[in-house]
Parts: structure tokens; C-alpha cells; sequence
């Protein structure tokens, strides 16, 4: 032993090896499983549900009753709100207020999407919102899986660790008196050796 190197107190339980490699390749193999199933489930109900939406969707014309008003929330794709007014289903007048272009004056004819009622519909977000909701699902559920399995494998190896421990302390006990060539206690000699 060099002045460097630090004395060993005691036996140790050894820390990694292939087993622990194969509980982590288990584990994050299992993660992206989960999050690629949970990525193509939320496409897949995102996409019934947009077609069954686009299946009571209408396109009218109205025509704004007011000037268009600048939105905060809307400033930066250029887009304004104004009160319009539409018809339908047939011959039913509806009004309220709608998306426009900027700048947009009073009199001007928009496209709105409305339901078979004639209330207004804002737009889904297309395939680049289903997208982006997939695929933010499923890497939430893969690092939900994957958390859970990191904190079960800690716990599990700190379970083993301590029985190994636990293992290692019972023996080194019965061998250590044998072995350093001390007398147990209770001996007939009635000393203890130094």
C-alpha cells in the first residue's frame, strides 16, 4: 500500500457490473417504449377528434360590424379581433366577435369556422399541434417511466446493498476471531489476547 491509497475500513459490497448495465438498458429501453405508445395513442385519439370536429365544422362568410382591435395575446401573428356578424344555420343571424387580419375595417367579409349550431369554432392546430402534443406526451411518459424505474432501482439496490452489508458484518464476525487468532470470549483461558 502507497502513502496515497487509503486504508480499507472493512469489506465491501462491489458497485455496478453488468447487472446494474442491464437494469439501466432495462429501464430506459422500457421508458422509450412507453413514450413512443403514449406518443402514437395521443396522435391517434388527437386525430379521431379533429375529424370528428372537422365533421360538424362550417365555413361562412361574415362581415365585420366594427373597426379590428389589436389583442395582446394576437400581436405577434398580426392578427386583430373584431365584432362580425353571420348567417346559420339558414336565415338564423348570429354575431360576435372574430379573428381578423390587422387593420382590418368595418364592412370587410371574413372567413369563420362555425358548428351545426352556428356558434363559432376556433381552428384545431392542424398536424403541427397534434405534433407537438405527441410528442411533448410522450416524452413526459417516458420520463415519468423512467424516474420510476431509476427510484425502484435504487431502492432495490439499496435493499441488497444493506443485506450484502448485513451478510459481510455476521460473517467477518464469526471469522475475525479465528482468523486474527484472538480467543473468543467465554474461552477456558479467560483472557483475551491484544
Amino acid at each position: 500500500m502507497t502513502d496515497r491509497e487509503q486504508p480499507r475500513t472493512g469489506p465491501r459490497p462491489s458497485h455496478g457490473g453488468p447487472g446494474r448495465r442491464t437494469a439501466v438498458i432495462v429501464v430506459l429501453t422500457l421508458s422509450l417504449i412507453c413514450g413512443a405508445i403514449a406518443a402514437v395513442y395521443l396522435w391517434s385519439f388527437g386525430a379521431r377528434a379533429d375529424r370528428d370536429r372537422a365533421a360538424h365544422l362550417h365555413q361562412v362568410t361574415a362581415t365585420t360590424t366594427g373597426p379590428a382591435r389589436e389583442q395582446p395575446a394576437l400581436v405577434r401573428s398580426g392578427a386583430a379581433v373584431a365584432p362580425a356578424v353571420w348567417e346559420y344555420p339558414d336565415g338564423v343571424r348570429r354575431s360576435g366577435t372574430v379573428e381578423v387580419p390587422a387593420r382590418t375595417a368595418q364592412g370587410r367579409t371574413v372567413t369563420v369556422s362555425v358548428d351545426d349550431t352556428g356558434a363559432l369554432v376556433r381552428q384545431t392546430g392542424g398536424s403541427a399541434g397534434l405534433l407537438l402534443t405527441s410528442v411533448a406526451g410522450g416524452t413526459a411518459t417516458a420520463g415519468a417511466v423512467a424516474a420510476t424505474g431509476a427510484g425502484v432501482l435504487v431502492l432495490f439496490r439499496r435493499r441488497i446493498d444493506g443485506r450484502t452489508l448485513a451478510a459481510v458484518e455476521r460473517e467477518w464476525e464469526r471469522v475475525e476471531p479465528v482468523w486474527s487468532g484472538r480467543l473468543r470470549k467465554g474461552n477456558d483461558s479467560g483472557a483475551d489476547d491484544v
